[in-house]
């Protein structure tokens, strides 16, 4: 999966929820594994500055995520 269609999907299914939804939000399985395996390059210091990258486009979604979270807490 990549970055782009990681927003794209978010993208799609936060136009179509409630606020209850968007609270329950969570990241996929093959999200969470290649996030999880990036982690684990960039501590053992094996991270190709192309990885940093899509590293760090993982945890701005994590942060959008978590965000349109906050925000879908307020409305209910």
């Amino acid at each position: 999966m990549t970055v782009t269609e990681a927003f794209s999907d978010v993208a799609d299914v936060i136009a179509h929820m409630n606020p209850s939804q968007i609270a329950a939000l969570k990241a996929s399985n093959k999200m969470s594994e290649r996030v999880d395996v990036l982690i684990s390059k960039k501590k053992d210091s094996a991270i190709t500055v192309e990885e940093t990258l899509e590293l760090e486009r993982f945890l701005a979604l994590d942060l959008f995520i978590s965000l349109a979270k906050a925000r879908a807490r307020l409305l209910f």
